[in-house]
C-alpha cells in the first residue's frame, strides 16, 4: 500500500543508501533575530540544534536536528510551544517552514501562471511567533536528521515508531529548554496528521505529563482508508463530491446562480449524503431513469457531462475527474492543488512550485542562518516502493487503521485537549468531505473539535489570503487552548 501524501523530488537529495551509512556534521545555529509578526515586534532566537533520541536499550537511535524559534519574552518557560511537521511518509518540514509558519516565507503569487523562478522570499508577517514558540521537526533520514549507530532507517518506517520518535523528541526538547510545563501543540500536515494523532495518545499516556493542549491537523489523513478508491467503496465517492464541485466552481464549469461557494457546497453535501449515496447503494438494481436523474444532477454540480456519469455508473474518481474536466483543452488538473492545470502527460502541474521552495530554503539557511551550503538537507522521502515499505499498523488487508481512535483516546485522557482540522477546498488528496466524515464517525467531543476551510489545495497556505486566515485561526486556537483549564 502506498500513501501518496507528500511532495517528492529527487534533485539535490541524498540516496537512502547514503543515509544508512553516513551522517554529515550536524549544523549548529544560535542567532538573535527580530521580526514583526501580526503587528507585534518580537525579538527571538533561531536555533538549529541536535536532539538525540534513544532506543529501548537507552542507546542513541537517532540524531534529530530541529529548527526552533524561541521568543525572548517575559512569558518565558510558560510560553506555548508549537511542534510543526509535514507528511510523507516521510518528509522534512521545509514546506510548512518556508511557506507558512517560519519567520521567512516564499511568496507564491495568486497568478498560477507566474514563473516560480521569480518567486521572492519575504518576511512572514503572518506567522504566530507573537503568541508561541515554533519548533520544526524533521524525522530521521530527512532534513538534517539521521539515524545513529547501527540503527537502520527502516526501524522508523511504521506509524507507531515514527510517532514514538516525535514523542521522544518533544520530551527531550522540553527537558533541554526547561519547557516541560509549557502548553504544547502539535501541527501536522497530511501523513503528519496520522503522526500527530498517534503521538497525541502516546503523550497523553506518559507518566510525566507534557501539558498537551491542542492538535491542529492540516489536510487530515486519519480516515484515508475510507476514501481510497475502490469501485465498491461508495463512501469514497460521496465524501469526495464536495471537492469535485469546488474544483468545477473554481474552473467556471458550474453555474453560480448568485450563490456563494459555501451555499453551493451545502447543496452538494446534502445531495451527496441523500440521493447520491442512496443511488450508489442500489448499484445495478438502480432504476435507469433514476440513474439518469442523478447523473444530470451530478453534471450540474461538477461540470462533467451527464453521459460521463451514466457510462461510469455514477462513479467518477478524483483522478478521473482531474483528467476529464479540462480534457477538451488537453489539460489535467493538479492532485495536490486542482486549481493548477497543465498539459496532460507532463506530470502534476501543481508540482511546479517545489524547486522554488527548496531554492528559497537553501537561500534562507545559507544567508539568514549561516549554515554551510555543503551540509546536505534531505528533501526527498526515503520511503520508496520496494524499499522495505511502510508499516501502517494493521496485520492484514482486513485490519483497521484507527488513527481517529488514537486521537479520541488522547482527548479522553486530556480533558482540556482541543482539536482543529484545516482543509483546502481544491485538495484532491485529503478532501473536505473526508474531514467532515471523519468528524461525524468519531467520538471526538464536539465542543472541543472544529473544522476550518481554506481556499486552495493541499498546501492552501500558498495563497496569501488563506495563509492569513490559517495563521489567524492557529493564533486563536493557541490562545484559547492555552488559556483553557
Amino acid at each position: 500500500m502506498r500513501l501518496y501524501l507528500t511532495k517528492l523530488v529527487v534533485a539535490g537529495c541524498l540516496s537512502i543508501s547514503t543515509l544508512a551509512v553516513a551522517a554529515s556534521a550536524t549544523p549548529e545555529v544560535n542567532k538573535a533575530l527580530q521580526g514583526t509578526f501580526n503587528g507585534v515586534r518580537v525579538d527571538y532566537t533561531a536555533l538549529v540544534e541536535r536532539i538525540p533520541v534513544a532506543d529501548s536499550a537507552a542507546n542513541t537511535a537517532a540524531d534529530l536536528v530541529a529548527f526552533s524559534y524561541i521568543a525572548q519574552s517575559s512569558a518565558g518557560k510558560q510560553r506555548p510551544v508549537i511542534f510543526v511537521f509535514n507528511g510523507g511518509p516521510i518528509s522534512p518540514s521545509v514546506f510548512l517552514h518556508m511557506l507558512a509558519l517560519g519567520p521567512k516565507r516564499l511568496a507564491v503569487p495568486d497568478d498560477l501562471s507566474a514563473d516560480p523562478a521569480k518567486f521572492k522570499t519575504v518576511d512572514n508577517t503572518y506567522t504566530v511567533l507573537d503568541v508561541a514558540d515554533i519548533v520544526f521537526f524533521d524525522p530521521a533520514s530527512t532534513g538534517y536528521s539521521r539515524v545513529a549507530g547501527s540503527t537502520p532507517p527502516n526501524a522508523y518506517f511504521s506509524v507507531d515508531a515514527d510517532a514514538r520518535q516525535l514523542t521522544q523528541f518533544i520530551q527531550a526538547w522540553s527537558r533541554k529548554h526547561g519547557r516541560e510545563a509549557a502548553p504544547k501543540f502539535l501541527f501536522g500536515e497530511s501523513y503528519g496528521t496520522m503522526r500527530a494523532a498517534v503521538a497525541a495518545q502516546q503523550i497523553a499516556e506518559l507518566k510525566e505529563p507534557l501539558n498537551l493542549r491542542g492538535v491542529f491537523l492540516m489536510g487530515q489523513a486519519l480516515n484515508i482508508v475510507e476514501t481510497v478508491y475502490r469501485p465498491q467503496n461508495i463512501v469514497s465517492y460521496t465524501a469526495s463530491l464536495p471537492t469535485l464541485a469546488a474544483i468545477g466552481w473554481h474552473h467556471g464549469k458550474v453555474a453560480q446562480r448568485g450563490r456563494t461557494l459555501e451555499q453551493f457546497l451545502d447543496e452538494v453535501r446534502l445531495f451527496a449524503r441523500t440521493d447520491y449515496l442512496t443511488a450508489l447503494y442500489q448499484g445495478n438494481a438502480l432504476d435507469p431513469a433514476e440513474e439518469r436523474r442523478v447523473a444530470a444532477r451530478l453534471a450540474e454540480l461538477t461540470g462533467l457531462p451527464a453521459e460521463t456519469y451514466v457510462a461510469a455508473h455514477l462513479r467518477v474518481s478524483k483522478p478521473q475527474y482531474r483528467g476529464l474536466l479540462l480534457k477538451a483543452d488537453g489539460k489535467i488538473l493538479g492532485a495536490n492543488d486542482a486549481r493548477y492545470a497543465g498539459p496532460a502527460g507532463k506530470g502534476d502541474p501543481a508540482n511546479a512550485i517545489y524547486p522554488a521552495i527548496f531554492a528559497a530554503f537553501d537561500g534562507y539557511r545559507r544567508g539568514t542562518l549561516g549554515i554551510a551550503g555543503d551540509t546536505p538537507y534531505v528533501t526527498d522521502s526515503p520511503v520508496k516502493e520496494g524499499l522495505d515499505g511502510w508499516r501502517w499498523g494493521a496485520a492484514s488487508p482486513f485490519g483497521n487503521w484507527p488513527y481517529g481512535d488514537n486521537l479520541g483516546k488522547a482527548m479522553k485522557l486530556v480533558p482540556a485537549l482541543q482539536l482543529a482540522i484545516g482543509v483546502g477546498y481544491e485538495d484532491t488528496l485529503t478532501t473536505t468531505g473526508a474531514s467532515e466524515y471523519a468528524i461525524a464517525q468519531s467520538d471526538w467531543p464536539k465542543d472541543r473539535t472544529r473544522i476550518l476551510y481554506y481556499q486552495g489545495g493541499h498546501m492552501a497556505y500558498t495563497i496569501e489570503a488563506s495563509l492569513k486566515k490559517m495563521t489567524d485561526d492557529l493564533r486563536g486556537f493557541v490562545n484559547g487552548a492555552a488559556d483553557a483549564r
